[in-house]
């Protein structure tokens, strides 16, 4: 019957592909592996049957694939592809009738492709046996002439083996291949072979090595040993050729932060080497998500998969990448393996040791012979030595040397052979380790000793990267926390728990390896890493855990890390010559020899066949294994057991009953619902019933993503509700963003129409944009008007209300030019929102225009799932009870437009004033300096770059004109890109001869909450971290309203306690999160209020003829009285230490009095107060002070400065400043010359 066609009819009949089926498979199963028709058939022929003739190339071909199962467990296939003649007149007719209806179609197509595909041709043409010239034609055209060619087809010989044994079987089946096409027939049937490999070949004990016999040759297998790092046999040597060591490197940074990975070649054995290269090098993690090597044609939607996975897709020959349309880019790196280049994500943490680790692999490949820069295959050694012999320069080369050089397999150039010895300090003498034992064993042949070459590159290259996470992991034991007292209550609780304490893990760290490992402990593999570590205490440890843990306790013993702990100095791997010669002896000494291929009791006549044809094979005999009680059955008995055992083992679920599995795979899949994609059948119901998984998985993802952020913020609260760990830190915030931001843009790909632009989410709001403001443009031209625009009650604050708008948000992030991508700008639009609280609110407001998402999306995307999305929403509208500075704080470049409204105290001032007041904002990041305010228009706005959190306003006025004195409530500055908005109270005059005289204030700011109307639900945002909720809001002594308020001394005394309390907290922070000092220093409840507190205390500020006295008055006379009795001499019997605190004290207060600044008499103590903790001297002159006999004169006999101890007692209490540099803002030091 002939093959169905698929869909490529405008393509000639020789260049489309057809169905394939399996033809016959043995045995017909295997209990344990049960046989899957469709996934084999699909990957063996991932393209379908294709034909050729005789004009084109037919060699055979060698790929593998794997098929994962759901349960996480793989297999492997090797499949040797190669032409064999179609005999059947009906299926030669049907192609002819094919290419006539394809030639009356498109008449031209005949003329035109003859002559662009005779050249591509031309090289194929030497090999066939030359045609006549019309032929040569009508072949050349991709034509078909039954008369005159003959047509050939494709069919695959395939094994499939549970462990991925490449060499091995890729040799078995070239030889049964050759065995059918050599013109004598091969020594015994083709049946005994397949037979002897099925039953007869045990599985080699691990660290042992076993011979079988294929048809002409013998072929060995080995084992790594329990040691040792598990069995991989494709060559990593080659990954590295394609790809060069730079890149290589990135990509396995990219699988290690979970991206999504697209590998894509025109060869399936390129994609299968590099996919399972790469995922052998994260030992001893593993892979945890959709992992298809090989895409088949017909699963292309699968690339719409909103989750991290790792395939491979075949490129048509000349279609160039950009011709791909992909679903989503923002989390992919895409590697294109034939053109040895990769795209990569954007920012994203970099492997630590990054250039040391290059390095390092480098002198490994050139050790080998094979270049670090991808992309040049290696020559061979004769080449290689013939480049030599021409080379006028090889003069100093003893015959010893070549023969060394001889050895060095895929060494290009003399100048290669060079920079080796270069680099790596070796003498070309010492290199003779490569192969000069092999030469000794005799007759080893080219073959055995590339496969020798090839295996301990393998290792040594895998022993690089598994040593990087040796070190990098090796305390990781510390930070388990087991907390189940059994299995099955940790499968029950798995989703609560947590199982890493990852904030004391990562304090542990050096400092360069926190970006990544901060991203790299959320990852799914870490977590069941962990997993599998926890688990072990009630099972067998899982395989890839035990080998890690062994070489952890092994480096432990030698002590190797105790000095370089929490240092990211490199260390290079020391056991490179251990794993290479562990693997040379085993493939020098053979352990164990199979049992010869032997004739099988057939009866006469069959296993016969035709030359170059491959035959029905008789399924009796190999249906079954051999009877007959030899050793090897009971070998192979046991074998099949173990790898039973070893394959349930790798996967745990050797759990006694049903309801443990549930748990088991409930517990696994958090966050990767769909492990992977069922190759088979293909319905519209499956696909439904996929996608339905990816909704249900990306909206718990989002349930927990969300849950984590408000953990991780709230920080104490959380700890003492009973929530996980607690601090966290500015890192693990930005990591937990960056992840929201993947998670959000993953949702937004997820079942998209047409794809524009990297970023799916900012296309759909460049789309929302777009049809928003050509509505607007509308309105405008409508006659009618709108109305006067509502502006929310001016007298509650004085500040207009902000607009909030999508579109407004949108314009600010694409007027940063700092942001040049598409991605870039989604991600600082979601920061942005966060910040603003408004991210769910805007999110909703995108999503209401349902025309628009109908339009951009299929029936089955996420956001078209109602529930899902609502519930999706709301997670989101939880972020808004936790305060974010997740935009000012990363682009702290950009200009930002401020307004800054002075708010008087109406009833009391004057508020018209004839003094030019000014103002300027100071922040964490820079002040704007002075900005003049125009005369009773108490506002202005103006732009500067960014300030980051707001601290202080210096207000003054110039005190011209009559009416000078100005009494002002407060200042209100707002970011208006964010939002946030800060109050710094005042409450005080200013203006000579009125309350101190102060012309000028240094206002401390705090944010101040969101207007009650504006949204209840912010309302609810995590209270300052200065002072908890609890303690009632002290007022300073000096604001008005606190003049009639006498706080008791021990109220005081606690006071002072508490402030000097939270400047010790400070400091004990990192350093990114301590937030601002001045606040601690002289807001509300700061250390200055609690010393001016402490200073009137018993203070007789009686109005003297209506004059007030403060306490500057009481300093100013004090230094008054020493200067004029160091004049007299009465200070020339103190001790000099005590004079030099004098003269210190002298010197800082002229220092203040002559400063060029308005600051009144508070202000004056207060800049004391504050250079004399920077300085360290407030200790020393409380006792001057005190022993001034001022004292008497301006205290009462009450007064705390009277009592001895109370005073000894404060000296004790700031005493403990002294450890931490206390460093002040320019704000409040400006114009002090010391």
């Amino acid at each position: 019957k002939f093959p169905t066609l698929w869909e490529n009819f405008e393509q000639s009949p020789l260049k489309r592909t057809f169905k394939s089926k399996v033809l016959a498979h043995y045995p017909e199963n295997v209990e344990w592996n049960p046989f899957d028709q469709d996934a084999v058939n699909m990957l063996c022929m991932p393209k379908g049957l294709s034909f050729r003739t005789q004009a084109d190339s037919r060699e055979p071909q060698f790929h593998s694939f794997l098929i994962t199962r759901e349960d996480g467990s793989r297999t492997y296939g090797f499949v040797h592809t190669f032409y064999e003649e179609v005999t059947s007149p009906q299926i030669c007719s049907a192609m002819q009738t094919l290419y006539q209806m394809h030639q009356a179609e498109n008449p031209s197509s005949a003329t035109s492709s003859s002559s662009s595909s005779m050249d591509s041709l031309a090289s194929s043409l030497d090999e066939a046996d030359s045609p006549s010239s019309s032929s040569c034609r009508s072949a050349a055209c991709g034509g078909y002439d039954a008369s005159r060619d003959t047509l050939y087809v494709s069919k695959a010989l395939c094994l499939i083996t549970p462990m991925p044994f490449m060499h091995a079987c890729h040799s078995f089946l070239s030889q049964v291949h050759r065995a059918v096409m050599a013109d004598l027939p091969p020594p015994l049937p083709l049946e005994s072979y397949v037979h002897n490999v099925l039953y007869e070949v045990p599985l080699p004990p691990p660290g042992r090595s076993l011979k079988f016999h294929g048809v002409y040759e013998p072929i060995v297998c080995q084992r790594p040993g329990p040691g040792e790092l598990p069995l991989a046999d494709f060559p990593l040597g080659q990954t590295f050729t394609l790809l060069g060591v730079e890149n290589l490197v990135q990509l396995f940074n990219c699988t290690l932060l979970e991206m999504q990975i697209l590998l894509y070649s025109q060869d399936y054995q390129r994609l299968m080497t590099v996919a399972e290269g790469i995922t052998t090098l994260l030992f001893p993690f593993q892979w945890q998500h959709v992992y298809v090597p090989i895409l088949p044609a017909s699963l292309l939607h699968f690339l719409d998969a909103p989750v991290p996975y790792l395939m491979g897709l075949q490129s048509k020959e000349g279609t160039d990448r950009s011709k791909l349309e992909l679903p989503q880019e923002a989390n992919l790196c895409f590697v294109d393996i034939d053109n040895h280049c990769i795209e990569l994500p954007e920012d994203f943490p970099q492997f630590p040791n990054k250039p040391e680790l290059i390095q390092e692999l480098s002198e490994v490949l050139l050790h080998y012979g094979i270049s670090p820069v991808g992309g040049a295959p290696p020559t061979s050694s004769q080449q290689a030595l013939r480049e030599l012999e021409d080379d006028g320069r090889n003069g100093n080369l003893g015959g010893e040397q070549l023969a060394v050089l001889e050895l060095l397999q895929g060494n290009a150039t003399l100048e290669r052979l060079q920079a080796l010895a270069k680099r790596t300090g070796v003498r070309v003498e010492a290199l003779r380790g490569v192969g000069g034992e092999g030469e000794a064993q005799g007759g080893r042949t080219a073959v055995e000793e590339e496969e020798l070459r090839n295996a301990k590159l393998n290792v040594q290259l895998r022993e690089v990267f598994a040593s990087r996470f040796t070190t990098m992991f090796a305390d990781y034991e510390a930070f388990v926390i087991q907390s189940a007292p059994d299995l099955e209550s940790w499968l029950t609780n798995r989703e609560q728990m947590h199982n890493f304490d990852k904030a004391s893990f990562l304090s542990d760290q050096p400092e360069p390896y926190l970006p990544f490992l901060s991203h790299f402990i959320e990852t799914q593999m870490f977590a069941t890493f962990i997993d599998n570590k926890i688990m072990s205490q009630w099972e067998e440890k899982e395989p890839l855990l035990r080998v890690f843990d062994g070489r952890i306790d092994k480096a432990r013993l030698y002590n190797v890390r105790a000095p370089s702990l929490r240092s990211s100095n490199y260390q290079r791997c020391t056991i490179l010559k251990e794993s290479a010669q562990a693997i040379e002896q085993r493939l020098m000494k053979i352990d164990h020899t199979a049992i010869h291929p032997h004739l099988l009791d057939m009866k006469i006549g069959q296993g016969k066949y035709e030359q170059g044809f491959f035959p029905k094979l008789q399924s009796d005999v190999l249906s079954v294994g051999p009877t007959n009680n030899n050793r090897w059955s009971n070998r192979t008995a046991t074998a099949q057991r173990r790898k039973d055992r070893h394959r349930q083992q790798t996967e745990h679920l050797t759990l006694d009953n049903d309801l443990k599995e549930k748990y088991m795979q409930e517990a696994r899949s958090l966050g990767k619902n769909l492990r992977q994609p069922k190759l088979s059948d293909l319905s519209p119901a499956v696909i439904a019933q996929t996608n339905w998984k990816f909704v249900e998985g990306l909206l718990k993802e989002c349930r927990m993503k969300t849950k984590r952020m408000l953990v991780e913020k709230m920080g104490r609260e959380a700890v003492e509700l009973g929530h996980g760990e607690a601090n966290i830190t500015g890192l693990e915030e930005n990591t937990l963003i960056a992840s929201l931001c993947d998670l959000l843009e993953r949702i937004w790909s997820h079942g998209l129409q047409v794809k524009q632009g990297k970023s799916a989410l900012w296309s759909h709001l460049l789309h929302y944009q777009a049809r928003e403001e050509k509505l607007e443009q509308q309105q405008a031209e409508s006659p009618v008007s709108n109305g006067p625009e509502r502006r929310k009650s001016e007298s509650s604050i004085g500040m207009p209300s902000l607009r909030v708008s999508v579109i407004q948000d949108m314009r600010h992030i694409q007027s940063m030019g700092e942001i040049k991508t598409d991605v870039g700008r989604a991600r600082a639009w979601i920061r942005l929102s966060l910040e603003k609280k408004l991210l769910s609110q805007h999110l909703k407001q995108l999503l209401s225009r349902q025309a628009l998402t109908k339009k951009l999306y299929k029936r089955y995307a996420f956001l078209r799932c109602e529930e899902e999305k609502e519930q999706f929403l709301f997670h989101l509208l939880s972020l808004n009870t936790v305060d974010y500075f997740c935009f000012t704080s990363v682009f702290t470049t950009i200009m930002i437009p401020y307004r800054a409204v002075i708010i008087p105290i109406k009833k009391l001032s004057n508020a018209m004033t004839t003094s030019n007041p000014w103002v300027c904002v100071s922040g964490e990041l820079g002040d704007s300096g002075v900005r003049q305010i125009t005369k009773n228009v108490l506002e202005m706005t103006f732009d500067c770059q960014n300030l980051g959190k707001l601290t202080t306003v210096q207000l003054g006025h110039d005190n011209s004109g009559l009416l000078a004195k100005w009494l002002v409530d407060c200042v209100m500055v707002r970011n208006e890109i964010t939002g946030h908005t800060y109050k710094f109270p005042c409450g005080r005059w200013l203006g000579k001869g009125v309350d101190d005289g102060s012309l000028e204030r240094v206002l401390i700011g705090e944010l101040a909450l969101p207007n009650a109307d504006e949204d209840c639900v912010r309302g609810c945002r995590t209270p300052d971290m200065q002072h908890s909720p609890g303690q009632t809001r002290r007022v300073s002594i000096t604001s008005m309203g606190g003049r009639g308020y006498k706080p008791t001394s021990a109220q005081i005394q606690e006071a002072i306690g508490e402030a000097v309390n939270s400047i010790c907290k400070h400091f004990h922070k990192p350093e990114k999160e301590r937030g601002s000092l001045t606040i601690l220093l002289c807001g509300e409840v700061g250390l200055v209020g609690a010393l001016e507190q402490f200073f009137h205390n018993g203070f007789k500020s009686a109005r003297l003829f209506q004059k007030t006295v403060f306490v500057w008055d009481f300093v100013e006379k004090a230094v008054a009285y020493m200067e004029s009795a160091d004049q007299m001499g009465d200070m020339q019997e103190t001790a000099e230490p005590l004079g030099l605190t004098c003269v210190s004290l002298c010197h800082y207060v002229s220092a203040i009095n002559s400063s060029p600044r308005n600051i009144g008499k508070d202000g004056k103590f207060q800049l004391l107060v504050c250079l004399g903790a920077r300085d360290r001297l407030l200790i020393q002159w409380l006792p001057l002070l005190v022993e001034c006999p001022v004292l008497q004169r301006m205290y009462e006999e009450s007064a705390l400065l009277r009592d001895r101890t109370t005073v000894n007692a404060l000296i004790d209490v700031l005493q403990t400043l002294h450890d931490f540099p206390i460093t002040l803002e320019a704000s409040l030091v400006k114009g002090i010359d010391l």
